[in-house]
């Protein structure tokens, strides 16, 4: 991808509705910071139409979804502006041209400095929407991991994660599967450690893209709020 253009979340925000932030912004791509507890596409009944697309098409009424985010989960968000670069940004995720990266604290101290999860994820349909393993008819799903930090007082352990395909729940389950699920899951995660956090400890920290029109390496990043 060349020498990316890097533009922080913390430093690059333009506009803001409400608690959702935005970050980037150009006629063909938005870039926005999305808060842990909001949608990112409206859900089912009047009182979850409020949500990442809705406030972004309040500013920018040609915003498309490119992506989404677990409503539990914070961090990045890519939108296209139109269809045709929605459909070249659709094309990029499924060729894996866009990269993605999360930061995480799990339970536990994760004994392994590094380390890849390679487990096929399937919907688990009668308790949906969860997912779960299934050797056989599982979609074939695979997380990289990198130690940032272990915290040997507090039992857990803070991760930098690469998704390398995007299942639903891939990094929850992924974790969970590993002995280490995120510190307030309330999916994967038992009481005790749900009971440990008062949001799900899983942000979506980088996004590196080629721009759909010019071409340009660029690399967008947001610090965890944890």
């Amino acid at each position: 991808m060349g020498k990316a253009t890097t533009l922080r979340a913390s430093g690059a925000s333009t506009k803001s509705s409400g608690e959702l932030t935005f970050v980037y912004a150009d006629d063909s791509l938005l870039v926005v910071c999305k808060p842990s507890g909001l949608l990112s596409v409206p859900g089912r009944g009047v009182d979850k139409q409020n949500c990442a697309v809705a406030q972004v098409r309040a500013v920018y009424a040609d915003a498309l979804v490119v992506h989404r985010l677990d409503m539990a989960t914070s961090g990045l968000m890519l939108f296209a502006r139109g269809a045709e670069v929605q459909r070249q940004l659709s094309i990029a995720f499924e060729k894996r041209a866009i990269s993605k990266r999360y930061v995480a604290v799990v339970h536990g101290n994760v004994a392994s400095d590094c380390g890849e999860i390679d487990l096929p994820l399937l919907t688990d349909w009668p308790n949906r929407p969860l997912q779960k393993v299934d050797t056989e008819l599982g979609k074939p799903s695979l997380t990289r991991y990198t130690v940032l930090s272990r915290d040997t007082a507090q039992k857990n352990t803070r991760l930098l994660l690469e998704p390398v395909t995007g299942r639903s729940h891939q990094l929850r389950i992924h974790l969970r599967e590993l002995g280490h699920p995120i510190w307030g899951d309330a999916l994967y995660a038992s009481a005790p450690i749900l009971a440990l956090s008062s949001r799900l400890l899983l942000h979506a920290t980088s996004l590196s893209l080629s721009h759909p029109t010019s071409g340009e390496a660029l690399q967008f990043t947001s610090e965890a709020p944890f």
